[in-house]
């Protein structure tokens, strides 16, 4: 990989901010979809970089993403050499949207003295066809760029739908104007037209172009995020914008803030085989169908269906004669909806999110850095869960005010602080942390740990942590 782009270098953007609430029960706040094998044995995000990587001849992208999810960004990437030679992890403190995240890569590469040509690519989405993609970007979309366009690629529409943008061709390859999701009517006369492309949301651009129309359009977040960057701090594979900064900036997309305004904007076709998976809808038309035009995923049991998209993540469904549903199980939410209907999942998710249910934050197996943890069983008082910790991985110093732990070792050796004490526990031992101990877990093994916790107290929400030290600078 090479580690210096400059003006005629493609530079791969890849952003990994979003939560994909329309995939929800699967897709959640603290696990969005871009990190899950919706579509083969590698992550969407997985899949983007390769596919990146791939385009740029070998140049390691800048992932854009959020807090919560660094570190499972940084778990989906097993290649060493992908951080030695100029791979970046920049850590949004807060989530403002597309146009103060690609700011945040234009800054870093300016502040180094860099001018590449950006590939701007959403984290989440499908591309079937590779090579034509490489095609046009280093083809056309690349020559656009250095000649000063901000250039979009642009998607044949299949159908009207009303989750996407939409642009309007202009003369030669100009755009001449941008219609972010309109009602259904809209969308079917443009579609009819045959002026309009769907938006895909992938770019390409050279970093002082967007940095220059973006001065102009949107100077609130130019400045915000110049700053942000300017007193970034650089940990290992992270870059962590300053949070007084970046929090000042407004919140808009690329789209609003730049590409509507400016007449720097080109739009080149791409039959890519493009998909956003953006629904279930969506998963539905790029899965594999049985006879009956079925899509199922995990155990599944169907009579009479045609049409439908079944998705089980442990327990069996059992469905009988239905037609263009969507049925999704999970361990603690179950989703049924018309295809038609899915697009409207999110509002699911915000009512959930208004009533403070948690299932539209996380599920019952959580990810942390240092592993995993799933409720077993909840009641008044009393919690119990399944803890995995990776081998030399190790959870933070820390105590509790309102909870007591037991822990029982089922596999792996646990290295145990408590209070002033260290013990080592193998296979069926046990220890107990009363109220108020400082402790800490670690796995000194070299297989996975795990372990049973049963916690008891008058409060058992994960917030009533108080951490002294952690390997992962959480506070």
């Amino acid at each position: 990989m090479t580690t210096r782009p400059d003006s005629t270098d493609i530079q791969p953007v890849v952003l990994a901010g979003g939560v994909g609430t329309r995939l929800w029960p699967l897709s959640r706040a603290l696990y969005p979809k871009q990190i899950m094998n919706l579509t083969g044995e590698k992550s969407l995000l997985q899949q983007t970089l390769d596919r990146s990587i791939d385009v740029s001849g070998g140049v390691a992208p800048w992932i854009i993403t959020g807090l919560e999810h660094r570190f499972l960004v940084k778990e989906q990437i097993h290649d060493d050499a992908f951080f030695k030679s100029g791979g970046l992890i920049i850590v949004e403190p807060c989530g403002r949207n597309t146009a103060p995240a690609v700011a945040a890569a234009a800054f870093w590469a300016k502040n180094q003295a860099k001018d590449p040509i950006f590939l701007i690519s959403p984290s989440d989405h499908i591309i079937r066809k590779g090579d034509r993609f490489k095609e046009i970007v280093l083809g056309k979309a690349k020559e656009l760029a250095q000649d000063g366009y901000l250039v979009t690629i642009g998607i044949q529409p299949t159908g009207p739908e009303t989750g996407f943008g939409y642009i309007k061709k202009g003369k030669e390859f100009k755009a001449e104007a941008f219609i972010e999701k309109p009602d259904r009517s809209r969308a079917q006369e443009m579609v009819a037209s045959g002026d309009y492309f769907w938006n895909a949301g992938i770019f390409v651009m050279k970093a002082s172009t967007f940095l220059e129309e973006l001065r102009r359009h949107a100077p609130a977040i130019y400045g915000a995020v110049d700053e942000a960057v300017k007193n970034a701090k650089r940990e290992g594979p992270f870059l962590y914008l300053d949070e007084a900064s970046f929090s000042r900036s407004p919140e808009d997309s690329i789209d609003y803030a730049v590409m509507e305004k400016t007449d720097r904007v080109a739009v080149v076709p791409g039959d890519i085989g493009w998909s956003d998976v953006g629904s279930w809808k969506a998963l539905w038309e790029i899965g594999e169908k049985d006879q009956w035009q079925n899509v199922s995923y995990g155990d599944v049991l169907q009579k009479d269906c045609k049409d439908s998209l079944f998705l089980s993540t442990g327990r069996l469904i059992a469905a009988l004669g239905l037609e263009d549903m969507v049925v999704v199980e999970t361990k603690d939410a179950v989703l049924v909806t018309t295809k038609e209907h899915s697009q409207k999942v999110k509002e699911i998710v915000k009512d959930l999110k208004q009533n403070s249910r948690d299932e539209a934050i996380i599920h019952k197996k959580v990810y942390r850095p240092w592993g995993t943890y799933e409720t077993v069983d909840i009641a008044p008082r009393f919690q119990v869960k399944r803890i995995t910790v990776k081998p030399g991985a190790s959870l933070s110093l820390q105590m509790h005010h309102h909870r007591a732990e037991h822990w029982i070792v089922v596999k792996g050796t646990a290295k145990i602080q408590r209070g002033d004490e260290v013990i080592l526990l193998t296979e069926n031992q046990s220890t107990y942390i009363p109220v108020g101990e400082r402790h800490r877990l670690e796995n000194p093994g070299i297989i996975p740990l795990e372990l049973v916790e049963v916690q008891s107290g008058s409060y058992l929400g994960e917030d009533d942590i108080v951490r002294f030290d952690d390997d992962y600078g959480r506070s």
